[in-house]
Formats: C-alpha cells, structure tokens, sequence
C-alpha cells in the first residue's frame, strides 16, 4: 500500500512529527478587515439607537468565517465558548453599576446583544490574527489587561456605552481581559478549526 503523500502546506516539527497546516495569509487579513468594520457597526449602530441594523456586519462576517475555515465546528464551539464566557464577564460592570448602555440590552442585568455579539467576532481572531498568542499566556494576559480596556474606552467615546464609574469599570476591565484573552487562547488551541488537522508526516531516520 502506497503511503499517503504529506499536506504541503504542513511542517514537520523538531522529532518529525505532524504539524497543522497554517491558515492561509489571506484569511489573516480578511479577519482583521471584518472584525474591524464589525466593531465599529456595531458600536456606531448602539449609539444611535439601531443595534440589530448594527450587528448585521457582525452576523455577515461571522457567516463567511464558518463557511471559510477548514473544520467549522470547532471553530463555531470557541465563538460559542466566548460568546458565554464574554457576556458572563462583562455583566459584572453592569451589576455593579459602573457602566451603562444606550441600547441593546435584554435585560438590566446582562451587557447588550450586541456586545455580546462582538465577542463572537473577536473569538474568530483567535486562531487567525491572534495565532500568534498560542502558548504565550503571560503576553496573552497583559496584552490584555492593556487592551481590552482601551477598546472598551474607545467605544464609549463613540457613544455605545457610558462610564458611571470610570476606574471600577477600568479596573474590572483590566482583569477581565488579563484573564479572558489567555483563556479563548488556550481555547482556541482545543477547538482549532482554521489550521485544520495535522496531516501525516514520516519520521525521519534515525530518530
């Protein structure tokens, strides 16, 4: 029986053993283009009051992403993972009253639908543009604790969420991304659609 030829795209690593072939490039920017305009959707779309016409960028990317990737069920369980997560985290803000929304909420006690939307955006970076974070929890974490609320900060000067109390927010902010971000990556290594599996690479002799 003829052995199976090795996927190109695919590397052998230190011992020879299969490595998962990488996204391609232009999934890469095609990510970072999308998640991009979805963002300000539907930061924008909140702050005047049309936050359903506001995730339809989101809905639409997030569509194309699962039907783009090499296994789109693991990917669709990390989006749903985050999505839990995420809204899970970001209640406690509003619980404590440090934050507030214009629009979007279902509930007073739970962040927008269409935050928890951007959640599902930003889990499709995971094993795409934030790839680069796999296996890196300490960067992952202050990376973070730096951005998470910069972004934060930047949507409320956009107009799609107020601060009550800046510095509880911030800080509360700050956490939850210092852990958040390192978790979906170590999530995303489980549940890795967009490399694919690992095709079979021989060993090579003498190992």
């Amino acid at each position: 029986m003829a052995a199976k030829a090795p996927d190109p795209s695919s590397r052998p690593d230190a011992v020879g053993r299969a490595v998962a072939p990488l996204p391609p490039r232009r999934l890469l920017w095609a990510n970072f283009a999308w998640t991009q305009v979805a963002w300000f959707a539907a930061v924008l779309g909140a702050a005047h009051g049309w936050p359903v016409l506001g995730c339809l960028p989101l809905a639409a990317g997030l569509a194309w992403h699962l039907s783009t990737v090499r296994r789109a069920q693991p990917e669709a369980r990390l989006v749903l993972y985050a999505v839990l997560l995420g809204t899970l985290a970001d209640a406690g803000p509003v619980l404590l009253g440090a934050v507030a929304y214009p629009s979007g909420q279902w509930t007073a006690v739970l962040p927008p639908f269409w935050l928890s939307g951007l959640w599902a955006a930003f889990a499709t970076s995971i094993n795409l543009t934030l790839r680069w974070l796999h296996g890196r929890p300490l960067l992952a974490a202050l990376l973070g604790a730096v951005a998470g609320p910069l972004a934060f900060s930047s949507g409320v000067r956009l107009g799609g969420a107020q601060f009550v109390d800046a510095p509880l927010a911030l800080g509360w902010l700050a956490l939850e991304w210092a852990l958040m971000l390192p978790l979906l990556c170590w999530l995303g290594q489980r549940h890795d659609g967009a490399a694919g599996p690992a095709a079979a690479v021989p060993l090579r002799e003498g190992v």
